[in-house]
């Protein structure tokens, strides 16, 4: 390093990152971004995986949280080159006679495909959809006084229940099964409490901005917003891996967009022995194991909904996946795993060589799991398109351990910073009024081992850098 001096240093160029590195460049400071690997993104990489000219998402593919996150909606995107592409449907969710549930992004609309819980639907989810844009401060965030306190509360009585419970509202498999492939993004058993607002907000998302696909890829994001640092004064140093924060240049402040675990690691002799203990009680979530295929032909679903739609949730009815979560967090695989599965070509034709196609799907697995869940996915794409199979030109496959290896802040496979049920989901990385601080003045942690968790939104580093703008620089980022 050149000996420079900047205001912050801000390891690790995710997408926490770089909304960090942003939020504080904006105010004025100089900020140096560090990234280990050669390029930025995070969880927002493009790579060809399989074959030449293929395009294959390396971690996040559809981003149901970008449009809805406040720190996206102040980036000038379109002008930076960032194309968001809105599949026909969101999602679909196929059952074994023929029959798929859609998630439109009309609520009504998506009521109407469900048949007898229609009302129900509506009233679960229509009046939330009208609330959530005024407590997002509050459901993206650390907890703090809430603006719209009656809002909050209504939500909270939907969202604080058990997925399982939830789906008493339903009565057929259809409604129960397309919530309980909502409420499965959670990672973590459907008994667990608060799972419910995983689907919320999911469909919530939907229903008020899509669940959008960037065109070329998630890379196209990453590298939007490295650009829109740099030109506001920021830099991007790559192929830098930090093991030991005297590796950093000198600077005011450090933002760490890690797990605790590598923050024990890289920063431990800063920090408190009783914070050191508190980080290292902290707990890492389920793991997935990934494969990308590159395919001659569309995917062959048999239920047309699931073909037009971005993400296609796979695992029948909410028993099945009940059943098949459960076990993930008792250590046990099942040969009927709930496959989350994205088909970006269909409708982004910059992935594939004309005529071809990609798809991504990854399934969960206990953490740091070691089996190889290749054939039970693609047995169960080939339960609901038959023929599938046969499509399949060529294949990448990512364990948990590889997964980690890409990214180290997916510990054994866990894509989402550390398990989010009621005792972490706001308590991360440790119950505080301000969990981005540590207990060195001078460091902070802005990874989605923060507030609100995982999820490509950028605001766990923007409220990081908020809290540094506030307790080093003493300004206000306004």
């Amino acid at each position: 390093m050149n000996g420079n001096r900047y205001d912050a240093v801000i390891v690790g160029a995710g997408p926490n990152g770089l909304a960090a590195g942003i939020t504080l460049q904006r105010r004025g400071l100089s900020v140096l971004i560090v990234e280990a690997k050669e390029s930025i993104g995070g969880g927002m990489r493009s790579a060809e995986l399989t074959l030449p000219g293929y395009v294959h998402d390396v971690c996040s593919a559809v981003h149901p949280m970008a449009l809805m996150s406040p720190f996206f909606k102040s980036i000038p995107l379109r002008e930076l080159g960032v194309e968001f592409i809105q599949p026909t449907l969101a999602a679909a969710h196929p059952f074994d006679d023929g029959n798929a549930a859609i998630l439109d992004q009309s609520v009504t609309k998506t009521a109407d495909s469900l048949g007898v819980d229609r009302s129900a639907y509506l009233d679960f989810m229509g009046g939330l959809v009208d609330i959530i844009p005024d407590i997002l401060p509050n459901l993206l965030g650390p907890l703090t006084f809430p603006r719209h306190p009656l809002k909050l509360a209504n939500f909270g009585l939907k969202a604080l229940p058990s997925a399982t419970w939830s789906a008493g509202k339903f009565k057929a498999k259809e409604a129960r099964g397309l919530w309980a492939g909502m409420a499965a993004h959670s990672i973590q058993p459907l008994e667990n409490a608060a799972t419910s607002a995983f689907g919320i907000m999911l469909m919530a998302a939907a229903h008020l901005y899509g669940w959008p696909i960037p065109k070329g890829g998630s890379q196209s994001l990453a590298n939007a917003l490295g650009d829109y640092f740099k030109s506001l004064g920021g830099e991007i140093r790559t192929n830098f891996r930090v093991s030991n924060l005297k590796e950093l240049p000198d600077s005011k402040a450090v933002l760490m967009d890690v797990t605790p675990r590598q923050l024990v690691q890289i920063a431990g002799n800063e920090l408190s022995s009783s914070y050191r203990s508190r980080l290292q009680s902290y707990r890492y979530g389920a793991g997935v194991f990934k494969v990308d295929w590159a395919l001659g032909e569309p995917i062959p679903f048999t239920a047309k909904a699931c073909r037009r739609a971005g993400t296609v949730h796979i695992g029948n009815t909410i028993e099945e996946i009940a059943k098949y979560e459960a076990g993930i967090a008792k250590g046990i695989h099942s040969d009927k795993p709930f496959v989350l599965l994205a088909q970006q070509s269909t409708f982004d034709h910059t992935r594939a060589p004309k005529g071809k196609h990609i798809a991504w799907a990854y399934c969960h697995v206990p953490n740091g799991s070691n089996v190889d869940m290749t054939a039970a996915i693609e047995q169960q794409v080939e339960r609901f398109a038959p023929g599938f199979k046969d499509v399949i030109k060529a294949k990448n496959t990512m364990s948990p351990g590889q997964i980690e290896s890409y990214n180290p802040n997916y510990i054994g496979g866990d894509i989402n910073g550390g398990i989010q049920d009621i005792f972490q989901l706001y308590s991360r990385p440790i119950l505080s009024v301000s969990p981005y601080r540590t207990s060195a003045k001078h460091i902070y942690i802005c990874s989605s081992s923060t507030p609100p968790g995982g999820g490509v939104h950028g605001m766990c580093g923007y409220h990081a850098a908020t809290q540094a703008l506030k307790g080093i620089f003493k300004v206000t980022n306004k």
